[in-house]
């Protein structure tokens, strides 16, 4: 069920004024970082790409939320935020230090309710949820499914493309990244519940498998999935 919020607390100057804070947060994440941190040479740890993935999140749960009868507005300021502490921290505690920062954004730049604020922050402590996310809220549920889709389809092509770049394979080494990425959208699509989800997932491999047939005509010597 979602979250009985009558009216929406969150205005389009509030939201841009949360955009901008969570780029900032991310920007200074970097800048402040010793030199060779964490994965600091792949193209996705810069403020920007990250900036990119959260906004491409945002507009996925809103849409999952608003078909799914979920509460749009919980869904898109954690969408927001989910990611904020993940250049700054570890994987495995971004999640829990992401909804602190956010509470303390909340109860001191807004006066938004309590239960919209732990609804919010709940959610972005369980975006990485390891199982069953018929479990979690709604809403919940559709940060997840939108952080999952996210990485795979075109943009997760894209990504994996731009990582050969970074560790000098050739473009014969192609099959093999788009195969991993046709392999994540599968396990991500295992994951997912909503009607909605299921939808864009089954689009986005689609798109996959379309780039892969299209890849294996134009390149030859290429090694080629069975799967494929």
């Amino acid at each position: 069920m979602g979250v009985e919020i009558k009216e929406s607390p969150v205005s389009d100057s509030d939201f841009e004024a949360m955009r901008e804070f969570v780029f900032e947060y991310l920007a200074a994440s970097v800048e402040n970082e010793s030199e060779g941190g964490r994965m600091r040479w792949y193209p996705w740890h810069s403020a920007e790409y990250r900036h990119n993935h959260i906004l491409n999140v945002v507009d996925l749960a809103e849409a999952i939320a608003q078909k799914e009868g979920a509460n749009e507005d919980v869904a898109r300021v954690a969408a927001l935020f989910h990611d904020i502490a993940k250049l700054e921290t570890d994987q495995d505690v971004h999640a829990k230090r992401g909804a602190q920062i956010t509470r303390e954004y909340l109860e001191t730049h807004t006066d938004y309710p309590a239960s919209f604020v732990e609804q919010v922050c709940s959610a972005i402590e369980s975006h990485n949820y390891a199982g069953d996310i018929t479990d979690l809220p709604l809403e919940t549920q559709a940060l997840i499914e939108a952080d999952l889709l996210d990485k795979i389809g075109a943009n997760g092509i894209t990504l994996m493309l731009l990582r050969m770049g970074y560790e000098a394979r050739t473009h014969l080494d192609a099959a093999d990244m788009v195969e991993r990425v046709h392999r994540r959208g599968i396990d991500a699509a295992e994951r997912i519940r909503t009607d909605t989800g299921e939808s864009l997932a089954f689009q986005r491999i689609k798109r996959v498998r379309w780039f892969s047939e299209w890849l294996q005509e134009e390149v030859r010597n290429m090694e080629v999935s069975e799967d494929l």
